[in-house]
């Protein structure tokens, strides 16, 4: 999950090749994210070594103040989609509809609401800021309603309006992930609501990677099909002119790449299913998301050519459960999400929350415990 900066530029030539090419699975005024905000910059594959997480003494104790000095924001509904925005980051609680502001030691919040229907997967799965946020603080979500998954456009103290409708819904499958990858194309990862035929029929927008160039608030924005065969839809990522998705199908997870020519290639699988959700470039490569396995992983690309050879290492198992959203910071951080309030999961008394941490070092070959 997201930041909005230069990244535009390079990532939006691979969606200028794409276009051409064709292509062929996976919630006082300084506190409102509507005023001007810093830009922040791509998380590229090789940028500075990120700083280790703020050194801290002892937390205040009470009802939803975690003592652990990396968890940025206890007591949330379980989550959705999250994004760093320098220094603060919007996250979506997935059965509320609620988008919330949250700030390290600072109460969360609430900035929108939309109405979902959280049935099953669905809800608010995913957020993303305009690449004219610092200007006119609009927000784009992924939703489920009661007819359809759709992606929407909120403006502050405004009703969300419909950017593209009609993503087919289903008891399962409903989980979407958007990003923009250029000023004017948005990238959406849609789910199989439940029919993996339909992730494979090219009439169907279930179970691909759509490009929506232009998109505007009338719930019919072109798009054209860049991916097909999406499972349970993860996450979108985007690193210098790489752009990486996470989904699961029923017989593996997968990481999945998008070269600049438009070619589509599976970088990692996992037989095991750990649950591969959100997902953020940084320094070390491309942090994984595992809801099942409740764990982080690494996968570490090639520079050059961005495969991934090596199992993608594992970090922080079960030290806060479930992860289910993951975002880079400026500063090199990773921000997580976590979902042990959903079905299957086992919340603590501050559940859910938002994790700030530093990623492994490859150099070190550990991290976190």
């Amino acid at each position: 999950m997201r930041s909005v900066g230069a990244r535009r530029v390079t990532v939006g030539l691979v969606c200028g090749v794409l276009l051409l090419s064709g292509c062929a699975r996976f919630d006082d005024s300084a506190s409102s994210p509507f005023t001007d905000e810093p830009t922040p910059e791509a998380a590229e594959l090789e940028p500075t070594k990120p700083k280790g997480p703020e050194s801290s003494t002892t937390r205040p104790s009470g009802p939803c103040i975690d003592p652990d000095p990396a968890v940025v924001v206890s007591c949330l509904d379980t989550t959705g989609g999250l994004i760093e925005l320098g220094g603060y980051a919007l996250v979506a609680e997935r059965r509320t509809g609620r988008i919330l502001k949250v700030t390290p030691e600072q109460p969360p919040v609430e900035v929108a609401r939309v109405d979902v229907d959280p049935a099953g997967d669905g809800g608010l799965s995913d957020i993303a800021v305009a690449p004219t946020y610092g200007e006119d603080g609009l927000i784009y979500a992924y939703v489920t309603t009661a007819s359809d998954n759709r992606v929407v456009r909120i403006a502050e103290g405004g009703d969300p309006k419909p950017v593209l409708t009609g993503i087919p819904k289903g008891a399962t499958g409903n989980r979407g992930a958007i990003d923009w990858v250029s000023d004017d194309q948005m990238l959406v990862l849609t789910g199989d609501s439940g029919d993996p035929a339909a992730a494979a029929n090219p009439s169907s927008r279930a179970g691909k990677l759509l490009r929506v160039n232009n998109p505007t608030a009338n719930g019919n924005s072109p798009t054209e099909v860049a991916v097909s065969g999406i499972g349970s839809a993860g996450d979108i990522c985007l690193g210098g002119d790489q752009i990486w998705i996470t989904d699961r199908t029923p017989a593996l997870d997968r990481l999945q790449r998008i070269a600049p020519d438009g070619t589509v290639s599976t970088a990692w699988t996992w037989p095991d299913r750990p649950g591969v959700a959100g997902c953020a470039v940084t320094a070390e490569g491309v942090a994984i998301a595992l809801t099942e396995a409740k764990a982080l992983a690494m996968a570490e690309p090639d520079p050059t050519t961005f495969a991934v050879t090596a199992p993608p290492s594992v970090f922080l198992a079960n030290k806060y459960g479930r992860m289910l959203g993951a975002t880079a910071a400026m500063d090199g951080m990773i921000w997580v999400s976590t979902a042990n309030k959903s079905e299957g999961g086992q919340p603590t008394p501050n559940d859910d929350r938002v994790v700030r941490i530093p990623p492994p070092s490859s150099a070190s070959g550990g991290g976190p415990d």
